[in-house]
């Protein structure tokens, strides 16, 4: 089998899962940890040396003027370069805005600008922001408590696991445990609204965690505390969300509810792939709390507003500094996860915020707490090769080192670089993922991997710089890694020796990258994989082609009975193995091009595929008694002997490989 069929799979898996997930990987900075008063002091290494001290010189004033022109000459030729539709871009400071740009198109066909006061966009999981706000009312309320388990506030039950219950401190810092889901994550039949309850009591992923060990990113875990607030509070979460939040701000262009109110319907942008393209159907998401938000960007920096503010007029400080104050540090030395907020603390710092993406819209939001400063973002479409995601990395980078800059001192790289780079070297996964469904697929296929350099420096696959290229890190502190010409970061957790997890400061600590297990490690799966397949398909061709040449030239192979329906059934195996390895690259792509195959209309073909695969289990059975009966044949050649013996042995890895990626599994959920 070609190496092509493969690149194509993990393509697929690349453009189909994230967008699925509602998840964003932004930017996050290094820094120290937050505090609750007045502004920070430098940053400091892990020696206890300032690691970045403040520029004074020559740094731009934060002003309308000043940040309108900065914008003119990045947005604009950002949204044209990346074949991206259109943009709100809004910056607040001291309680007010600063300026709310809009660019581009809301919609293509119509030529519709862009109107920062009145065009909605969908933020995806920033929503989550208001869910966690939600919670920190209730918790201010004292009808909540972050540390008692959910199952106290749930008309159903979280199963137990690990001794531990999940609380919703756990749920906040997304170390609940859950696995990965996707299946009814979103849809585009209006139909398929869902109530909230009804969404979640479905199907309860798994926990492959015990509570607080791991952050394993869960859209899941951000609607049960949505449910949660519904219950305590007795109000249908997104009119809880409409009258605590939306009303008090006066976030008039704002909603929860799908599809939206006939007022709002009108201003929503279109959501596209890429500009060029059609537009795409309205996105709807059964697990609400996680990612059903439709704001203008107006009404965003009135919730930006209301954070940054010293009288928050929806918690209050105790409150408040709580919830922003660093809750969990997944790997030491990086930043660390608040209370639905994640750090991305930077030149000196305190910076909270989060990201946002359905499969049409793509969205950041910054919140400088020192400065009093907020920005948020959002994209109508991807673009071409993802530059909405480039674009609004771009954006914060650029506007905190333009308004904040600092200058990093310069660090030498230790002595230890060889040896801890060496302990570093290995494939990896990611900590959120699927462990009882099909999607472990998605942890197998383009694993990152950790190479180290001749220079002592390593690489690793996933971490690419704008060019495309692998980023090289050179450690300059224990377990600490500086990018080589750049400002990121890497951190690892290491225990007796061994290398439990890594993460850069550019993803948000919401998930780690531990070490692949032997049975998950692409490492060798691929090319033992690769070979077996090719055995397949060497086998299936062959029987066709074989029985075409004895028939043109009238041969007789005197093959009869048992050894003659062995050999046929070996032959059909090899063609069942490959239409199930199809099959499986065919859901991916049916997933990835169009969101509305999440709502359970593959669940034939999936069914399908594991009845194909249970007739490829009893062939690979028949394969094993075919290179029996040959190598007692005494009439066989060694080479067919060893021919039959290859093929069994690939049939048995690819059915441990269907089994051991969930591939038949009683339940359709994944």
């Amino acid at each position: 089998m070609p190496t092509g069929f493969f690149s194509t799979a993990t393509r697929l898996l690349r453009l189909a899962l994230p967008s699925l997930l509602l998840v964003t990987l932004p930017v996050t900075a290094q820094g120290p940890k937050p505090n609750t008063g007045g502004p920070l002091a430098p940053p400091q290494d892990r020696s206890g040396q300032a690691a970045s001290i403040p520029s004074d010189d020559a740094t731009p004033t934060l002003t309308k003027t000043d940040v309108d022109s900065w914008l003119d000459g990045l947005i604009p030729y950002g949204l044209d370069a990346g074949d991206i539709a259109g943009a709100v871009v809004v910056v607040v400071k001291d309680g007010k805005v600063l300026t709310q740009r809009g660019f581009g198109y809301s919609d293509m066909k119509t030529r519709a600008r862009v109107d920062p006061d009145n065009t909605l966009f969908r933020p995806g999981s920033i929503s989550k922001l208001f869910t966690w706000t939600a919670v920190m009312q209730q918790v201010q309320a004292g009808k909540l408590d972050l540390d008692r388990d959910v199952n106290d506030y749930l008309d159903f039950k979280i199963p137990p696991a690990y001794g531990k219950p999940v609380t919703l401190r756990n749920l906040m810092t997304h170390t609940a445990g859950f696995e990965e889901t996707a299946k009814y994550l979103i849809s585009t039949d209006p139909t398929h609204v869902t109530p909230l309850d009804a969404a979640l009591k479905r199907a309860v992923p798994a926990r492959i965690y015990a509570p607080g060990s791991m952050p394993a990113y869960s859209n899941y875990g951000a609607s049960l505390a949505g449910y949660i607030v519904q219950r305590v509070s007795g109000e249908p979460f997104a009119a809880y969300v409409q009258r605590h939040i939306f009303a008090p701000l006066g976030m008039a262009h704002s909603s929860f509810a799908q599809p939206l109110p006939a007022n709002l319907k009108p201003l929503l942008a279109k959501g596209y792939a890429n500009a060029s393209g059609d537009p795409q159907d309205y996105e709807i998401i059964p697990m609400s709390p996680a990612g059903a938000l439709s704001s203008s960007g107006a009404d965003m920096a009135k919730f930006m507003i209301a954070h940054l503010s010293a009288d928050n007029p929806l918690l209050d400080r105790k409150t408040a500094a709580l919830m922003y104050a660093t809750a969990n540090t997944p790997i030491p030395g990086l930043p660390g996860m608040a209370l639905g907020f994640y750090h991305e603390d930077r030149n000196g710092l305190t910076i909270i915020g989060h990201g946002g993406d359905t499969d049409w819209f793509h969205s950041d939001l910054h919140l400088y707490l020192d400065k009093g400063v907020g920005l948020y973002l959002s994209f109508n479409s991807a673009g071409k090769d993802a530059a909405a995601h480039v674009l609004r990395e771009r954006v914060f980078d650029s506007f905190t080192d333009r308004y904040f800059p600092s200058t990093a001192a310069a660090l030498p790289t230790l002595a230890t670089a060889a040896d801890h780079g060496r302990l570093m070297v290995g494939n990896y996964v990611s900590s959120r993922g699927s462990v009882t469904n099909w999607l472990r697929i998605a942890n197998l296929i383009g694993q990152p991997t950790v190479a180290l350099n001749d220079d002592n420096t390593i690489t690793v696959s996933a971490l690419t710089n704008a060019a495309g290229l692998p980023k090289r890190w050179r450690e300059v502190a224990p377990w600490q890694w500086q990018e080589v010409g750049g400002e990121d970061r890497l951190g690892a957790v290491v225990k007796d020796g061994k290398v439990m997890a890594f993460a850069p400061r550019g993803y948000a600590p919401i998930f780690l990258f531990v070490p692949a297990s032997t049975g998950m490690n692409w490492g060798w799966i691929m090319p033992v994989l690769l070979a077996a397949l090719a055995v397949m398909l060497v086998t299936a061709l062959g029987w066709p082609i074989v029985a075409l040449v004895r028939r043109r030239y009238k041969y007789s192979s005197g093959i009869t009975g048992r050894p003659l329906m062995l050999h046929r059934a070996t032959r059909a195996t090899a063609w069942i193995m490959l239409i199930v390895a199809a099959g499986w690259m065919g859901m991916i792509a049916a997933l990835s091009s169009d969101v509305g195959n999440f709502d359970g209309r593959l669940d034939g073909w999936m069914r399908l595929l594991q009845f194909l695969s249970l007739l490829g289990i009893i062939g690979t059975a028949l394969a094993f008694w075919n290179a029996w009966v040959i190598a007692r044949n005494p009439g066989k050649r060694r080479l067919a002997t060893l021919w039959a013996i290859i093929i069994a042995l690939s049939a048995l890895f690819l059915v441990w490989l269907m089994i051991d990626m969930r591939t038949l599994t009683l339940s359709l959920n994944f």
